[in-house]
C-alpha cells in the first residue's frame, strides 16, 4: 500500500484523548499515515493536567527533519507549541523544508483550563507561524487573544475572520463551539464564505476536539483536497467523534475519532 503521510507536530497527552493521540487516531482512521515531533509531555487525564514539561528545541527539530528526510510529508499539522522558541524552531522547519499544506491550531487551553500556551508566545504564533499556514482553526477565546479584541456574535466572528486572514494564513476556519446554539464554523480564503453548521450534542465529553478537527483537515490535505473540501469533511467527521464520544473518566471525556469503526 502507498498513504499520503501527515506529520503532527504537537505535545502528547498520557490520558490519550487529544494532543498527538488524537492526531494519530484520526489520521489512521483517514486512511493516512501518521508520523509525530512530539513538543512536550503532558501528564493528564479528563480532569486536569498535572504536569507539563517542554522537549528542547533541538530534539523537536530533529524528530521533524528524521520524518521528512527519509519518509516524506504531504501535509502537517502544528497542536500545541508552549513557548515563542519552539514556535520559531518548528516555523524555521517547515519552511526549510517546503511544507506547505499546514493547519495551525492555534492551542493555548486545555479543556480543563490549564493554560499550553505563554502569553509572551503568542506573539511569535501571530507573526511566524500564521503565515505559513494554508488552514488555522482558531475557536472564539483563541481569536480573541490573537486579534486583542471581543469575538462573540456573528458579525463580530465575521470580521475577526476577515481580519485573522489578513495575518497570512491562506483560510481560516474560525469555530463556533463556544457560541450558543448550532456548532456554526466560519470559513473564509478571501473569496468565499461558508457557514458549516452542525446539531451540538449535550454532552460533556469534548476532550480533544479541536485536535481531531484540525488533524482531519490535514488529512483531507495529505489526500490532495482543496482546502474547503478539506474543511467540509472535517466537519463532519468531528461531528460524529463529538456524537459516539467516550465515557471515561471524571471529568471532561474524549471524543472519538474511531467512531467509524464500529459502524
Amino acid at each position: 500500500m502507498n498513504l499520503p503521510v501527515a506529520l503532527t507536530i504537537a505535545g502528547s497527552d498520557s490520558g490519550g484523548g487529544a494532543g498527538i493521540q488524537a492526531d494519530l487516531k484520526t489520521f489512521a482512521a483517514l486512511g493516512v499515515h501518521g508520523t509525530s515531533a512530539v513538543t512536550a509531555i503532558t501528564a493528564q487525564n479528563t480532569v486536569t493536567v498535572t504536569a507539563i514539561e517542554e522537549l528542547s528545541v533541538e530534539l523537536i527539530r530533529a524528530q521533524v527533519d528524521a520524518v521528512v528526510e527519509d519518509i516524506g510529508v504531504q501535509a502537517a499539522k502544528t497542536g500545541m507549541l508552549s513557548s515563542a522558541q519552539i514556535i520559531e524552531a518548528v516555523a524555521l522547519a517547515l519552511r526549510e523544508h517546503g511544507i506547505d499544506r499546514l493547519v495551525v491550531d492555534p492551542v493555548m487551553v486545555a479543556k480543563g483550563g490549564a493554560r499550553l500556551l505563554r502569553k509572551d508566545a503568542i506573539d511569535a504564533l501571530r507573526s511566524v507561524l500564521l503565515p505559513l499556514a494554508m488552514v488555522i482553526t482558531p475557536n472564539l477565546p483563541e481569536a480573541e487573544a490573537l486579534l486583542g479584541e471581543r469575538v462573540a456574535t456573528l458579525p463580530e466572528r465575521r470580521q475577526a475572520a476577515r481580519a485573522l486572514l489578513r495575518l497570512g494564513p491562506r483560510a481560516v476556519v474560525l469555530k463556533g463551539g463556544h457560541a450558543d446554539g448550532d456548532a456554526l464554523d466560519i470559513f473564509w480564503d478571501g473569496e468565499t464564505w461558508e457557514e458549516l453548521s452542525a446539531e451540538r450534542f449535550p454532552t460533556p465529553n469534548t476532550h480533544g476536539s479541536g485536535c481531531v478537527f484540525s488533524a482531519a483537515i490535514a488529512a483531507g490535505l495529505a489526500w490532495d483536497m482543496a482546502p474547503l473540501e478539506a474543511v467540509r469533511e472535517a466537519k463532519e467527521f468531528i461531528t460524529g467523534a463529538i456524537r459516539h464520544s467516550l465515557e471515561l473518566g471524571r471529568g471532561h471525556g474524549p471524543v472519538n475519532p474511531l467512531y467509524r469503526l464500529g459502524e
